[in-house]
């Protein structure tokens, strides 16, 4: 239903279990008439991707999302820089999602890492991102972050109709 009320691009995030259950062709052919062009499915293995998944999505003209961490050798993220037409999804941690407080000084090093590589992709930094300092340290090094458990919490708390509240604050700090 926001199909065409929305300027921003559509996302789903899921697991490969539930595309298989659902059906390959279906859910992509789902996923296109819902006005999504990407998605990020974590546990989607590169060798199936690229034996198998590619294709298929090419076909549907879908965008994989691959995600790396603080443990993802070089090589691993070159590879995946290839692959990358979207952005790449820098997972800041080594850990669960959720709110952390402040970024350490071992996720600035993992980042200014990631940032000397050069990579040709757009890399947006999530996990443990739930306020503003947090926001605005991941796009220092970043080209945005993302949230999502905070996110969660927000709208559980204060509901849909104040979150142009939740951005300015996530945005300014005020």
């Amino acid at each position: 239903s926001i199909k065409g009320k929305v300027n921003a691009p559509l996302i789903l995030m899921g697991y490969l279990n539930q595309m298989l259950k659902y059906g390959e062709e279906k859910f992509c052919q789902q996923v296109v008439d819902c006005g999504i062009d990407t998605v990020i499915l974590p546990d989607l293995p590169m060798v199936e991707f690229e034996n198998h998944y590619q294709a298929l999505f090419d076909k549907f003209g879908i965008n994989n999302v691959f995600l790396i961490t603080p443990l993802t050798d070089e090589e691993r993220i070159r590879k995946i820089d290839q692959y990358t037409k979207s952005f790449i999804y820098m997972v800041a941690s080594s850990s669960i999602t959720g709110a952390r407080g402040e970024i350490s000084e071992a996720q600035i090093a993992y980042f200014e890492r990631i940032q000397a590589m050069n990579l040709k992709s757009k890399r947006i930094i999530g996990f443990g991102i739930s306020d503003h300092n947090t926001f605005s340290t991941a796009c220092t090094y970043g080209n945005g972050a993302i949230i999502g458990s905070a996110f969660i919490k927000f709208l559980e708390q204060s509901g849909v109709s104040n979150i142009r509240k939740f951005i300015h604050h996530i945005r300014t700090g005020d």
